[in-house]
């Protein structure tokens, strides 16, 4: 990929690394409001994916074959745009790092915790992941500096969070170790995005050739660890088998190629903005599809949750930024003299 884009979104369902956009070379066919809401929906219906595929594969067994579909999407993808491997060693070893916390770990996370969880309960621990962003950043990344308004943000979502946990009943009726499992795999996804930007920025591979080599990374990861922990499946249940294809070959694999062309047509901020509805649809298909019960903390935290996330994700306007510039100049012309 380009250079990692400077404020970190909410990892997605798919995890690939930030993008930057780049010089469009011809217009789509397809207009970007229609594919950021196949984007949407993509990733939206993920964790419902996720669930089905587990009622018939070990959960590791649900992660390896995600990334072989991806991985298989994004090399046809590689090879028809004819892009080259990164050669370096030193980059390899960070693509290894960050495909271990942006995918085969967080995959794994929300395939075993859905063992125990709704899938809408899953996809709102996601879309906690710009608020592990923003915590971490403060303290990697020296030029990330929090403002009140992220802050409060911050404190924002976490409430949002406790919100849908229930935290006034005592957590009552929540499965723990599920819910820790897809809320470790969000900060997975935050500490993941924050050591690709810190390392594989500016390493001339593009976006396209750093994820698929990613996603490749990633399989061979699962691939030395799934039969250690399981054994083969004896049958290929058909929905299951499905559902983990299309988990890999859409959520991993075309959505990235999504995001990557809205990206260059858009933006990364509007790119990212599919992160707030994930949730959303994630919630809508759980409940109308698998039958999953809402109460009434679960929408409500939700909504909260991301009205903390877009805070921490916030940046000080450009009127606003030069006002503070030379607020301090002239402090520091005051402290010299």
């Amino acid at each position: 990929m380009s250079a990692p884009c400077q404020q970190p979104a909410a990892p997605p369902a798919a995890s690939a690394p930030p993008l930057t956009p780049a010089p469009a070379t011809r217009r789509p066919a397809v207009d970007w409001r229609i594919r950021f809401a196949a984007l949407s929906l993509i990733w939206g219906f993920s964790f419902l994916l996720i669930k089905v595929g587990t009622q018939g594969f070990a959960p590791f067994q649900v992660t390896l074959g995600r990334l072989l579909a991806g991985t298989a999407v994004l090399a046809v993808a590689m090879a028809m745009r004819r892009e080259r491997l990164p050669r370096s060693a030193r980059t390899w070893g960070h693509i290894t790092v960050a495909a271990f916390f942006l995918n085969a770990l967080p995959f794994s996370l929300f395939s075993y915790a859905e063992l125990t969880i709704p899938s809408t309960l899953a996809g709102i621990c996601n879309a906690t992941s710009p608020l592990w962003g923003m915590a971490l950043s403060v303290v990697a990344l020296s030029e990330d500096r929090p403002t009140r308004r992220r802050v409060a943000g911050l404190g924002v979502g976490f409430l949002g969070v406790l919100t849908v946990l229930g935290a006034w009943q005592g957590f009552s009726g929540l499965d723990l170790p599920g819910t820790g499992m897809a809320l470790l795999a969000s900060f997975s996804y935050a500490v993941g995005w924050i050591y690709v930007r810190r390392t594989l920025a500016g390493t001339g591979s593009s976006t396209l050739t750093l994820t698929g080599s990613q996603l490749f990374i990633g399989t061979l990861q699962l691939a030395v660890v799934t039969p250690v922990f399981t054994s083969a499946p004896d049958t290929f249940p058909l929905l299951p088998t499905l559902s983990v294809l299309a988990l890999g070959a859409l959520g991993t694999g075309l959505a990235v190629l999504l995001q990557y062309g809205l990206v260059q047509e858009v933006g990364p901020t509007t790119g990212q903005m599919v992160t707030y509805f994930i949730p959303v649809i994630a919630t809508a298909a759980g409940v109308a599809l698998l039958g999953e019960q809402l109460t009434w903390n679960t929408p409500v935290g939700a909504v909260i949750v991301l009205a903390g996330a877009a805070l921490t994700q916030s940046r000080p306007s450009a009127t606003t930024a030069a006002r503070t510039g030379t607020a301090g100049d002239r402090t520091k012309r005051l402290s010299r003299t």
